[in-house]
């Protein structure tokens, strides 16, 4: 049994720690009351900074986030905090996950019924779950790999996997989030693809030698592309590896 050790957990605490995160992440902060909320910070120009999950604590909020990322993203908040009455600071909490049914204690993750549950009070996770079979069998984008500094939420599907709110009101990168969700139709993002071979992550996708995306997580006989829509088709390569896009 194990527990994630990938993930740095941060807590906020503060009178204004609610509204704080509600003017700055994806979703709507007020489904604590709920369980977790899952949620992306992004420029102001609309990309992805973070992602990472908020969980309810009693008198606090704890933020899950990859590791790598937590330093820099509890500089971003901290930057933002201006007079408001938060704090930040970091804990030694390290989360545990697992599938099946959620345990008392324990919170479903909200992306996804297939990714299982989430929990922060110690105990142990389920180990040798195949956890990149599971995203790409469901096409869900993992901290440093699909999610990069160049994704849009949208394109990386984070509405899809519970993670944008298009009634919350506003927050950073909001007008460009909602303008390609109500103005324009996606022409590049995230899907999954069927491979016969393999290549590296960060391969090129090629379609009759034009660039046409980017491969990524692969498991078995499937990964998760980043493609242009108008390029993808069935005939696909990427290194050694044929690639397809059956729509």
């Amino acid at each position: 049994m194990t527990t994630d050790t990938s993930r740095s957990v941060l807590r906020l605490t503060g009178r204004d720690r609610q509204n704080f995160l509600q003017g700055l992440v994806t979703n709507d902060v007020k489904k604590l009351a709920d369980g977790l909320v899952y949620a992306a910070l992004l420029t102001p120009q609309g990309k992805y900074l973070a992602d990472f999950f908020l969980v309810p604590d009693e008198d606090a909020i704890l933020l899950d986030v990859a590791a790598p990322l937590a330093a820099s993203l509890a500089q971003r908040l901290s930057m933002y905090k201006l007079r408001a009455d938060v704090h930040i600071t970091p804990t030694d909490i390290t989360p545990a996950c697992g599938l099946g049914d959620t345990p008392d204690g324990a919170f479903a993750d909200p992306r996804h019924v297939a990714l299982g549950w989430r929990a922060y009070d110690g105990r142990a996770g389920q180990d040798g779950i195949d956890w990149d079979a599971i995203r790409v069998a469901h096409c869900i984008p993992e901290t440093g790999i699909e999610l990069t500094p160049d994704s849009y939420p949208l394109e990386a599907g984070l509405d899809r996997l519970n993670g944008v709110d298009f009634r919350k009101g506003c927050y950073v990168g909001q007008e460009v989030t909602a303008r390609m969700k109500h103005k324009t139709e996606l022409k590049k993002g995230l899907a999954r693809v069927q491979i016969i071979g393999a290549a590296p992550v960060g391969t090129a996708i090629t379609a009759d030698g034009k660039l046409a995306g980017t491969l990524f997580t692969q498991s078995g006989d499937h990964a998760i592309a980043y493609l242009r829509f108008d390029r993808a088709g069935a005939e696909m390569t990427a290194g050694d590896a044929a690639i397809s896009w059956p729509e």
